[in-house]
């Protein structure tokens, strides 16, 4: 195409954390408004990518002393090889410097051997400390040597070919590299003016903590734009520069209930008085005379404002969260009476 051509502009869009749930290990990115079907177009890149093209780090092979296979057993320790090995591909490594590196486990004696025991090179840092990889008896003894490479998405075992046996006892492994556990993504509609149209994409990311949601978000983006450069024959239509930040138009008088905490729950329940939690009769007299009447009032509470209530105890606190959990309710989620007006006003349905 020439390019004296005078492009329409496209609709560039906004991104946000969900600050209220971003953590280490999960995150949700809105981004919007988009052009219309580009949500799904991106959402899925953006899914694939994430699942498969991460780089990470994990063990790969071990050397565990007294043994030669993976179906051996060892003396003085309650789980077989076997088990020892599954629970070795449950240790999430942080690689600072994507370098191969070596770790030590040496546990002597009674003990539980946890990955908080383990030894490690100095760019390698272990993240769930207190996943346990054996219970050793009082006679036993473990003592293993972990190598740790880094990769892409899923690696069988390296075997060398030909050999059952190595000649260093090594066991090979087979790893998942990708720090990226599980990835969600929605579309939906959004306003721009009059155009009702455009999409909303909703990004739900959770990793096992050796990078963070947006690390890997910002990796897997530099990965699709790499790609798709290399399909321009021509040179690149300046949108950049034609286009500009468009903000989706808000209702004031409307609140999301995806906003307020609430996936697959009616709004009109959080009005509804305690009795519909179905509480014992002494947790249930605690909180009505509290003043906590109704269910809003108990899910704007703390779980340490709700102990400091006259006569309710630690009993009373675990029966009230497992009532609330039945409805998908939590303490602290701290949703305001003009939200519920709000959202009721703008007949806003649930977001499954």
């Amino acid at each position: 195409m020439s390019n004296k051509v005078e492009y329409k502009p496209l609709t560039i869009p906004q991104l946000r954390w969900n600050a209220q749930t971003l953590t280490k290990t999960y995150g949700e990115l809105v981004a919007q408004p988009l052009e219309p079907g580009f949500g799904m177009t991106l959402g899925n890149a953006l899914r694939r990518t994430l699942l498969g093209a991460i780089e990470g780090s994990a063990v790969t092979s071990v050397i565990i002393k007294g043994v030669n296979n993976e179906f051996a057993s060892l003396p003085g320790v309650i789980e077989d090889v076997m088990h020892i090995v599954l629970n070795i591909k449950g240790i999430v490594v942080k690689n600072k410097e994507g370098k191969p590196g070596t770790m030590r486990l040496h546990v002597k004696g009674e003990a539980v051997a946890r990955v908080a025991d383990i030894q490690c090179d100095e760019h390698l840092e272990l993240i769930n400390k207190e996943h346990i990889i054996a219970h050793v008896a009082p006679e036993g003894e473990l003592e293993i040597e972990f190598f740790v490479e880094s990769g892409r998405g899923y690696r069988p075992a390296q075997w060398p070919i030909g050999q059952a046996l190595q000649a260093d006892n090594r066991i090979y492994l087979d790893a998942m590299f990708s720090p990226v556990v599980k990835v969600y993504f929605d579309v939906e509609k959004t306003r721009v003016g009059k155009d009702i149209d455009y999409d909303k994409l909703i990004v739900q990311i959770h990793t096992n903590g050796a990078e963070i949601p947006q690390d890997v978000l910002h990796y897997s983006v530099s990965v699709v734009r790499t790609q798709l450069e290399h399909f321009l024959t021509a040179p690149e239509i300046p949108f950049n520069d034609i286009s500009q930040t468009v903000q989706p138009e808000k209702k004031e008088e409307a609140v999301e209930v995806r906003d307020l905490g609430l996936h697959g729950i009616p709004v009109e329940l959080l009005l509804k008085p305690i009795d519909e939690l179905e509480l014992s009769a002494r947790a249930h007299n605690c909180l009505i005379s509290a003043g906590k009447k109704r269910i809003l009032d108990l899910v704007n509470l703390t779980e340490d404002e709700a102990l400091k209530i006259k006569n309710f105890g630690r009993k009373s606190l675990r029966e009230v969260k497992e009532s609330m959990k039945a409805f998908g309710l939590s303490f602290g989620m701290d949703i305001t009476e003009d939200d519920i007006k709000r959202a009721l006003k703008g007949k806003l349905t649930p977001s499954v």
